[in-house]
């Protein structure tokens, strides 16, 4: 039995709630890119399914928290989590959907998909301009084995206020001490003028430009890489061993979230230990206003939500998304239940 098919709506709201969930055929959700390609396919699937329409604009973390916070959409979307106090400033619940990784994509002449390997503090040093060719002797000294051209680096990053951007700018900070004191981690950064960077709007645009440009770097979730034929690098672990980007990398990094203490659902998961776990992989989260004006459609929200988790997870693995554990699904659960409200009623319990 799903969640929802046991939840019980209040006898008060009952009659609102179901005039008003006959009629919501359409959910209106923006945000993060780095999900999108998985939300594409919830939303294709439970459309054919219930007829119910789900529109995702997918505009980045930072549009998806500013239009949720203004009630133009009827949840956002972010990779970067708020913490408690801008949660309770704003007066939202938040709670992860899936989980992902982030990966370095290059286009160097010869080098093919999975041959380079690089480093976190080497990653930080071509962001920041101190490498600035390919065949720099840190690049070429754990590349012996291939022939590096001495083409100049392009560094592409992310234009619009990014969860992408946060997530590899927050592992770039963990790896580097200089990048945490000189750059720092956030959704929009200043980007080091010392090296030779380009602008693009979301994980397509940065892979976009990836593609067309050689001697270009750039960062996008893994999914994005497949789809536009990017060449991923290899990534040294937390504990230095040099990783492919793969399902199982991708899990043994989750394995050591710990949901449970995290307020608000508050967690990042980026160079967590263990030699196997890939060292940018991130969670994308939900946010939706507590108190609700309309409680049918919150509940109509509520449910393509606990569809995904429930039938969704193949379909998450097929695009390399971990889909969320089955004690993470039951938090959210009580979160729904405990933090969903309209006029100070419970809309679901």
């Amino acid at each position: 039995m799903t969640f929802l098919k046991s939840v019980v709506v209040s006898s008060v709201l009952a009659a609102a709630v179901f005039s008003t969930a006959a009629s919501a055929q359409s959910i209106n959700g923006a945000g993060a890119s780095f999900p999108h390609p998985i939300y594409a396919k919830w939303a294709e699937e439970y459309n054919r399914e219930t007829g119910v329409k789900i529109n995702y604009q997918a505009i980045g973390s930072g549009g998806g928290i500013r239009q949720i916070t203004a009630k133009t959409v009827d949840f956002g979307a972010t990779d970067a989590p708020l913490d408690q106090q801008r949660l309770g400033d704003e007066g939202m619940i938040q709670f992860p959907m899936v989980m992902g990784a982030i990966v370095p994509v290059v286009n160097i002449p010869g080098i093919e998909p999975g041959d380079l390997k690089l480093t976190g503090n080497i990653v930080a040093d071509i962001y920041m301009g101190k490498i600035k060719k390919w065949n720099d002797e840190r690049i070429t000294t754990i590349n012996p084995d291939l022939k590096i051209p001495g083409q100049s680096i392009y560094v592409v990053h992310r234009s619009d206020g990014s969860g992408t951007t946060y997530n590899f700018t927050d592992y770039l900070s963990r790896v580097s001490e200089t990048w945490k004191n000189d750059v720092g981690t956030n959704t929009d950064i200043t980007w080091p003028k010392a090296a030779t960077t380009i602008g693009a709007n979301g994980n397509a645009g940065v892979a976009n430009f990836v593609r067309r440009t050689r001697g270009a770097i750039g960062y996008v979730e893994y999914a994005f890489a497949k789809q536009n034929n990017l060449s991923h690098t290899q990534l040294a672990s937390a504990e230095g061993k040099f990783l492919q980007p793969t399902m199982e990398t991708f899990q043994a990094a989750a394995m050591n979230a710990d949901w449970k203490n995290a307020p608000g659902f508050r967690l990042l998961l980026n160079n967590q230990p263990g030699a196997d776990s890939w060292p940018m992989t991130a969670a994308t989260f939900i946010l939706m206003h507590k108190d609700q004006v309309d409680a049918g459609r919150a509940r109509e929200i509520v449910k393509f939500f606990d569809w995904s988790y429930e039938n969704g997870g193949e379909m998450a693995e097929a695009l390399d998304f971990i889909p969320m554990p089955d004690s993470v699904i039951e938090l959210v659960e009580n979160t729904w239940k405990e933090q969903l409200t309209t006029n100070g009623n419970k809309i679901i319990q």
